[in-house]
């Protein structure tokens, strides 16, 4: 979380649970606010490690945590999201995230 300063995390964090709640509302429903609010702690976290660190990554990461789980990167059910994150070639986080998002698409 060190890529963001804490105003900026706030900052950040409030805009993501508007944002959360509008794609996400039963979701968000169900957690509540504190833990939504550490789900998207735990999201900036997870992003940064590989590489993305820009708000709008960022949050389309978060979106992905929301409707893969919050660990899916990581899960053996969605190897393609490892695949991509961990890919060799995909140096730049927005190209990633951008790669991550077309393949998530096609596992709706």
């Amino acid at each position: 979380m060190a890529v963001f300063s804490r105003a900026e995390l706030e900052e950040f964090g409030d805009r993501m649970v508007k944002h959360l709640n509008k794609c996400f509302s039963e979701e968000c429903k169900s957690l509540g606010e504190p833990e939504v609010r550490k789900l998207i702690q735990y999201g900036v976290g997870r992003a940064a490690s590989y590489g993305i660190t820009v708000e709008r990554d960022v949050c389309k990461y978060i979106d992905l945590m929301m409707a893969f789980g919050v660990d899916f990167d990581q899960s053996t059910h969605h190897s393609w999201a490892s695949n991509v994150l961990n890919h060799p070639k995909l140096k730049n986080p927005t190209r990633k995230m951008n790669r991550l998002f077309q393949v998530a698409k096609r596992h709706c």
